[in-house]
């Protein structure tokens, strides 16, 4: 009988501590961003963390998605309003085929990088609840801002907040 408890308690003590693993990291207004690497559709690795000192706008998209298909014109041309040596953005693919992304990116006239997360890894540290989701992270890594559902980012509203966080 002493051995069962015993065996009881070891299991039970396991699990408790594998209850009580740490939470996930997720993206929080005002804390550092969470790292990523991700490849473009060209192959390119991006790394979150190697674009600290340039503000980054991260916008969380699918080809199947019509408001991600809406916003991206606008997202182009705020893409090429801003200065390119302070200011970038990643366009991330979720849950998606690159393949479908590379159709629609020529066919859009897209030219901001496209990062492949298929598998939805970096969309889950992000706490991702829908598509899409935009989050912009300052100079120093730390995020700032984030945008649930289209938005026109071309907009002056947008373009003056960006320049605020670029001119810091």
């Amino acid at each position: 009988m002493k051995k069962l408890s015993l065996s009881i308690l070891i299991l039970c003590l396991s699990m408790l501590i594998a209850a009580c693993g740490e939470e996930p990291i997720r993206a929080t207004v005002g804390n550092p961003a969470p790292d990523f690497t991700l490849v473009d559709i060209t192959g390119k690795d991006w790394t979150l963390s190697e674009l600290k000192g340039q503000v980054v706008f991260i916008n969380f998209w699918a080809t199947w998605c019509p408001p991600c298909r809406e916003e991206m014109p606008s997202m182009q041309r705020l893409y090429t309003k801003l200065p390119k040596d302070k200011f970038k953005m990643l366009a991330i693919l979720n849950r998606d085929a690159p393949s479908m992304a590379d159709v629609f990116v020529q066919k859009a006239g897209a030219t901001m990088p496209i990062l492949d997360d298929q598998s939805n890894t970096v969309g889950s540290k992000y706490g991702l609840t829908g598509l899409p989701e935009t989050y912009i992270i300052d100079k120093q890594g730390v995020l700032r801002e984030k945008f649930i559902g289209p938005a026109q980012w071309d907009s002056p509203q947008f373009i003056q907040m960006l320049m605020t966080y670029i001119n810091e």
